[in-house]
């Protein structure tokens, strides 16, 4: 009898310590060998924070070289200065777009964490190419001073220029590895489901604001010292070594990470199934009932690895891809490419849903491309003194905003977010739609502010009798700092809210995609600016003297104000577009699914649907 209790005894321990075993495993991750992650032993903010040191140490290599490379370009290589800047914008705007192609292989092939690896080894191998070039006398052409109208100075040209731009586009290709995949892969060391862990994930959003602007307030100074004083290839040098370590330091965390288990099919197939499907559909009529449309039955098996997603009245249109047809017989006519499951039709809508966010702040990245263009422009005709024996390199204005940021952000996640969880009961504060709109706003305020800033520098120069003149006018360049500062706070909201929302809202699969709406939100911002001044000067060329409020070299005779204002407008016309469209989004169900039971009438289907 004594034998029996004892027995039963040890059943029920052995049943408990299974429960919270079962209890600590983290559905959907496995670690670097394949296992199960545990909560305990994987993941969390604590290697989580590897990856912001990762991200970091990405930006202080890479920064310095998208903001000071004109001057390597045009007086090293000896390119003129439109064609070193257009190399420069070429290459930031191939690199933002190459992260959609990246985050595609890591969410469907590569994965995340390998992703990052084989990433910042592809950044590393471009920076030792370009260290090599700018060090090496022979891959370069012989020093000369282009500044000087007299002489006839070599351009870069044949296999050098080959090899300059193999360097480059390999560092771009890097650099864009590491921004599709970093942000999803240290989020996926959080579960959303999970209460604590849901908070701690909104901290490492904003954590990677932090570290892009403590590595860039290391590569706008030291960094663009050592390019300006020290020459180019202790520059590159320095940027090579400081990726290294990056690369290092998240190595390190392998044996740590939650790692996203890859899905057998492809998710971004399975966006494009629901789309033909439902176009090939389109003349059948919806059911009445929604749970007539086909899913896959709901079992204790399928709902470990698979994800289920509710019926949803929205997009109608799209639910015509789940409709089942008793005379299908053949297997080809009910293939993947004829009927899809709700839940991809669900996730399918969710992509849809988001696609009018990410429009909207298309318009924010173009404001921000005139900060970092014309307010540089406004800068060098200011005094740049910030002591007697010491001027702020234009090329390091970028820095206002970073230093700004580095006391907003930590002041917003530990004393604003909690203060707004105990108003709304939202994790995060305010949802991320309310934060996208606060940013959008304030980008509107800090042109509206840009403008006014530049009506009082004109009249200074008018003042002062200088609108023609070289010499610095006697405004300090810290005046500008008002509108980096609104910006800078803009940019927190709106941008860290576009990789949370991005990240919480799309299918389980396509983590990493999601995330790059925001590199292709600033990429196409980037291209729109340059259509956008050139709209401008030709619809404004008969109307002034200059032929054209931005025509010229003279900023002091061009009429920056009116084109800041109209920036202004556009991005308030953009904020009341996008209080429409976000009012009418509706939330992706965050619940777990796996527990939910679902009863649909289904027809027996293709098992590989």
């Amino acid at each position: 009898m004594q034998e029996n209790s004892e027995a039963v005894e040890r059943r029920r321990n052995m049943e408990w310590v299974e429960q919270e075993e079962e209890e600590l495993v983290v559905d959907g991750k496995v670690d670097w060998r394949g296992r199960r992650a545990v909560r305990n032993k994987h993941g969390g903010f604590t290697v989580a924070v590897l990856a912001l040191v990762m991200f970091a140490f990405e930006n202080m290599a890479t920064l310095s070289i998208a903001v000071n490379s004109v001057t390597y370009f045009n007086r090293t290589m000896h390119y003129v200065l439109s064609d070193a800047a257009n190399m420069v914008t070429n290459y930031m705007g191939v690199s933002y777009i190459l992260s959609i192609l990246v985050a595609v292989l890591a969410d469907t092939w590569i994965g995340r964490c390998k992703s990052v690896l084989v990433s910042a080894f592809f950044e590393f191998l471009g920076l030792s190419l370009l260290t090599v070039q700018a060090h090496s006398k022979t891959l370069k052409p012989p020093l000369c001073n282009v500044l000087d109208p007299t002489a006839k100075c070599d351009k870069l040209a044949g296999s050098n220029q080959a090899f300059l731009y193999l360097g480059l586009y390999v560092l771009a290709l890097g650099s864009a590895g590491v921004k599709a995949s970093l942000p999803s892969h240290g989020a996926d060391q959080f579960d959303e489901k999970h209460p604590k862990e849901s908070v701690q994930m909104s901290t490492f959003f904003n954590g990677l604001l932090f570290a892009v602007c403590v590595g860039g307030t290391v590569s706008l100074t030291l960094f663009v010292y050592i390019e300006d004083h020290k020459g180019w290839d202790w520059g590159f040098g320095i940027s090579t070594v400081a990726i290294f370590l990056g690369l290092l330091i998240f190595a390190f965390g392998i044996p740590l990470y939650r790692i996203h288990v890859l899905s057998e099919t492809s998710a971004i197939i399975q966006i494009i199934q629901v789309y033909v499907a439902a176009i090939r559909n389109r003349n059948l009529q919806l059911p009445a009932d929604p749970m007539e449309l086909y899913e896959i039955e709901q079992d204790k098996e399928a709902a470990l690895d698979l994800e289920y997603l509710p019926h949803r009245n929205i997009y109608r249109f799209l639910d015509k891809a789940a409709i089942q047809e008793r005379r299908w017989n053949a297997e080809a006519e009910r293939g993947p490419w004829k009927v899809c499951r709700v839940t991809q039709v669900e996730n399918a809508k969710v992509i849809a849903s988001m696609v009018p966010i990410f429009l909207c702040t298309i318009i924010m990245t173009l404001c921000l491309a005139q900060l970092q263009t014309f307010s540089v422009q406004q800068g060098y005709t200011m005094d740049t003194r910030i002591t007697n024996h010491f001027n702020i390199p234009p090329a390091s204005l970028p820095i206002i905003p970073v230093l700004f940021l580095l006391i907003i952000i930590p002041l917003y996640d530990r004393v604003c977010v909690p203060l707004l969880r105990k108003i709304t009961g939202i994790p995060t504060g305010i949802t991320h739609l309310q934060r996208i709109g606060v940013g959008l706003l304030l980008s509107s305020i800090s042109m509206a502010i840009a403008a006014a800033i530049e009506v009082k520098r004109k009249n200074v120069a008018r003042d002062n009798n200088m609108l023609d003149a070289t010499e610095p006018l006697p405004l300090s360049i810290f005046w500008l700092s008002f509108q980096y500062f609104v910006f800078g706070i803009a940019d927190m909201f709106t941008y860290v809210g576009l990789l949370e929302f991005f990240y919480s809202e799309a299918p389980k699969a396509l983590k990493s995609t999601s995330t790059c709406f925001l590199w292709c939100s600033m990429a196409l911002g980037y291209f729109l600016s340059t259509i956008m001044v050139q709209i401008v000067n030709g619809a404004t060329k008969n109307i002034t003297a200059s032929g054209g409020w931005l025509r010229g070299n003279n900023i002091n005779r061009n009429h920056l104000n009116l084109f800041f204002l109209l920036l202004s407008v556009l991005s308030l016309i953009n904020f009341f577009v996008y209080l429409v469209v976000s009012t009418r989004y509706q939330y992706r169900p965050q619940g777990p699914t796996a527990s939910v039971t679902v009863t649909r009438r289904t027809i027996p289907m293709n098992e590989n649907l």
